[in-house]
């Protein structure tokens, strides 16, 4: 692939400038940390608060450690899918409506190394932002309720990132196929409407992209089969590379649409 490399680098130094590797690790960090403290702290915030009757009392359930990674990964599947895809879904788009892409088109490249160097730069991202999420969330959990199983913990987090790099192939796919405002519809449908899809009827099939993220935790409380976690997993690593095979040629063909 021609000119990948250099637009590698390229695409590291823009993350860095607009401080992405710092901000969106920051609000998985926080996302990571706020469910152990949240509920570990829980009276406390309420007596904080007042307006709480005298003699009142409210009981907790006894959390165990898996349960507060698995609430944290809740909150990663929401406020931080948000961010993350946010800040990505105008990666391609964008740069064919401000002519920035004219400039990279005029010289050698492939559209494959264009493509993946944005995929590549932004599963580093994401990578660094759930070290972060799962870092603050462990981290808490451990000292407030009990340390963890190290196999789950690397098994969860394992799971969760290949979940991570379907949600940018969709992403990078919409990006490169429309326009910025149509991309982030369509992206955000696929996979906010899907996750809701998978929550209200999902009880009806046990293998999709969109379970992988809770797999994780359930392979190890043996709530799911063995062979529907390994065909999630199969399934989203094949329909990654299809995402990214069609972000590649709809790339190409929308070449003509940048602006000039």
């Amino acid at each position: 692939m021609r000119g990948f490399n250099v637009l590698l680098q390229k695409e590291f130094r823009e993350a860095w400038r607009s401080w992405k590797f710092l901000w969106i690790p920051l609000v998985f960090a926080l996302l990571g940390m706020s469910d152990p403290l949240t509920n570990y702290y829980m009276m406390d915030i309420l007596n904080a608060v007042g307006n709480v009757p005298e003699g009142f009392e409210m009981l907790m359930p006894e959390l165990m450690p898996l349960d507060l990674i698995q609430a944290s990964i809740g909150q990663f599947q929401t406020i931080g899918l948000l961010v993350m895809m946010a800040s990505f879904v105008g990666a391609i788009s964008k740069e064919r409506a401000n002519g920035m892409a004219t400039l990279l088109y005029a010289r050698p490249i492939s559209f494959g190394a264009y493509f993946l160097s944005k995929f590549v730069v932004m599963s580093t991202i994401c990578l660094v932002s759930i070290l972060a999420g799962f870092a603050a969330s462990v981290y808490y959990t451990t000292i407030l309720y009990g340390t963890l199983d190290v196999s789950a913990l690397l098994v969860s987090f394992s799971t969760y990132y290949i979940w991570l790099l379907f949600v940018i192939a969709v992403t990078l796919m919409m990006s490169a196929s429309f326009k910025t405002v149509i991309a982030t519809t369509c992206a955000f449908t696929v996979i906010f409407v899907g996750q809701i899809i998978d929550m209200i009827i999902g009880i009806f099939w046990t293998i999709s992209p969109w379970k992988l993220a809770s797999y994780g935790i359930a392979k190890f409380r043996g709530t799911i089969e063995i062979s529907d976690y390994w065909w999630s997993l199969v399934i989203t690593l094949a329909l990654t590379i299809i995402c990214i095979g069609i972000g590649i040629v709809m790339m190409k063909r929308n070449a003509s649409m940048t602006k000039i």
